[in-house]
């Protein structure tokens, strides 16, 4: 009897599930898998043999159980034979990456753009990347098969319509209503190693967050909140295993939450946001800060000069105002603070937390931990490869 597409569905799903629940606890047995998921037996060993001979999971050695005659088998993701890519494309530069099921960075390349202010020709570059890297996998693993591509995921510097596959403002890159999906799409057409792979893309801080919650021990922290301090404020939102991008795909942009009323103006025509108080390009007085820029006041706090300690410390107690209203809104477990503005270090971090535990003593309360990405600079590369395992593993949808 042919399977309908509910049953297709169904069967997915369970997959799926199966896939999350050893990715959140690795090392259940397939009995134990079917108690945790309700699933019975039968259903969890096929399922299970049919996604280890896919790639996604794999055996450990047998275990004793302590019943008599009966030894489980520990269930663990594969890292070796899938690939997950993720491209950051970047103001200036774009870093691509290809990570294991476990977001270890296998090969990754960063891509200088020819003409930024030319989002086709960013994105044909941002393309010949990835399908560089899906090649490269294959040479990587001549000796034992080849490392099959399940997904690509894109982050983007703006604001993303990800149902539509568009870019809708990028302000730092000056791109605005870019069709991303269209352009990689003609470029990883017939003859690309990439054609007919699932593609998908969503704003830098949102991809970010996904990388600490896929990726890391961390995993189960839920609700958790990724915030990301670059050139501007933008904020990641995971509440209940779900990703919250709002009505319009444009949930998490903290950096125009008002914190000052009257306070300096901003690009986007308020006074007093976060983007005009804590952002880099705010800090250092330049509409497109460039690197050289951000390590000159790197140094000048170094040193200790006045100046520049001041304008850093000020902006760090705007950042603890700033953590106190995503506390108060979303009471996380966990606020990852991420971007280029941590290479200010405790300059700017120390009178954040100073301010959020001021508030948390006034209110008799404990304030959620903050912590610094795990991932560094690749921390949206690795977040745009855990949106497309996230996708992958949600097939109604996250």
């Amino acid at each position: 009897m042919p399977v309908t597409g509910d049953q297709q569905l169904l069967k997915q799903l369970n997959r799926m599930a199966l896939v999350r629940q050893v990715s959140a606890q690795p090392g259940l047995s397939r009995a134990a898998l079917a108690d945790v998921l309700g699933l019975t037996k039968s259903t969890v060993s096929l399922l299970v043999r049919e996604l280890v001979d896919e790639g996604w999971l794999a055996e450990s050695e047998l275990r004793t159980t302590g019943e008599v005659g009966r030894r489980a088998t520990p269930l663990h993701l594969d890292p070796d034979r899938l690939a997950l890519l993720g491209a950051d494309v970047g103001v200036d530069e774009a870093r691509v990456v290809a990570t294991d099921l476990l977001g270890r960075i296998v090969a990754g390349s960063t891509i200088r753009y020819e003409d930024a202010a030319d989002p086709a020709s960013c994105l044909r570059q941002v393309a010949l990347g990835l399908t560089g890297l899906a090649r490269r996998l294959a040479r990587l693993n001549a000796a034992g098969g080849q490392r099959r591509v399940l997904g690509v995921g894109i982050g983007l510097h703006g604001a993303v319509d990800e149902a539509a596959g568009l870019l809708r403002h990028a302000p730092h890159l000056g791109w605005r209503d870019v069709d991303v999906a269209g352009l990689l799409a003609r470029q990883f057409g017939t003859g690309s190693p990439l054609a007919g792979v699932p593609l998908t893309m969503q704003n830098e801080a949102n991809v970010a967050a996904l990388a600490e919650f896929e990726f890391t021990p961390q995993s189960a922290t839920d609700p958790l909140i990724y915030l990301s301090i670059g050139y501007g404020v933008g904020a990641g939102v995971i509440v209940s295993d779900r990703l919250l991008t709002g009505l319009r795909g444009f949930a998490g942009e903290v950096g125009h939450a008002i914190l000052q009323v009257d306070g300096p103006p901003c690009s986007c025509g308020r006074r007093g946001c976060a983007d005009a108080l804590i952002g880099l390009g705010a800090l250092l007085g330049e509409p497109r800060p460039s690197d050289a820029a951000l390590q000159a006041l790197c140094d000048r706090v170094g040193h200790g000069e006045e100046a520049a300690c001041a304008a850093v410390a000020a902006a760090g107690r705007q950042l603890g105002v700033l953590l106190n209203n995503l506390w108060a809104s979303f009471d996380p477990m966990a606020i990852v603070i991420g971007g280029a503005a941590l290479r200010l270090g405790d300059a700017l971090l120390g009178p954040a937390r100073a301010v959020l535990a001021d508030y948390a003593r006034a209110a008799m309360v404990t304030a959620p931990a903050i912590r610094t990405s795990h991932f560094g600079t690749d921390a949206v590369a690795v977040g745009a490869a855990g949106l497309a395992r996230y996708r992958l593993t949600r097939p109604l949808g996250g």
